[in-house]
């Protein structure tokens, strides 16, 4: 029977391999995986999608100033149309700005005071007796997920 579980790289997972090895299994395989290392897309496609939107405030922004623009542009030279325009499209520039100025500098400083660790598989080869036992112990110890192949 093998007996596949992920944990997040930390102590518990030593901890784990400890603990079975005390019990008597010493067929155990740990992979960790790789932590990504290309930056994600910042733009999304078709196919795509990582569902971070930058024309939210942007939108907004662009609501907002095309009626200042053209409620403005009726004591200004060119006239309410021109002005509102002016006014959506230098709203919705400095929205999208913000947004990836949020994304890229903000965010990212958040990501990487989170620590977000990649993942270790342990397999682990053992009789059909041992299943209970070492799926107690992997669960016992923080397991993310588990799965038993006989």
């Amino acid at each position: 029977m093998q007996i596949y579980s992920t944990f997040e790289h930390s102590s518990y997972i030593e901890l784990a391999i400890a603990k079975l090895e005390e019990k008597g299994i010493t067929d155990i395989f740990a992979v960790p995986l790789d932590n990504r290392s290309v930056e994600r897309k910042l733009f999304d496609t078709i196919h795509q999608s990582d569902g971070v939107s930058f024309i939210g405030k942007g939108m907004g922004l662009a609501v907002i100033f095309s009626v200042i623009g053209a409620s403005r542009g009726f004591v200004l030279e060119w006239g309410p149309i021109y002005w509102g325009l002016i006014g959506a499209v230098s709203g919705f520039v400095l929205g999208v700005l913000i947004d990836l100025y949020i994304y890229k500098v903000y965010k990212k400083k958040k990501r990487v005071l989170k620590g977000k660790n990649s993942e270790v598989i342990l397999i682990i080869d053992c009789d059909e007796s041992q299943g209970e036992l070492v799926e107690g112990v992997l669960w016992e110890h923080l397991a993310l997920g588990l799965a038993k192949i006989k």
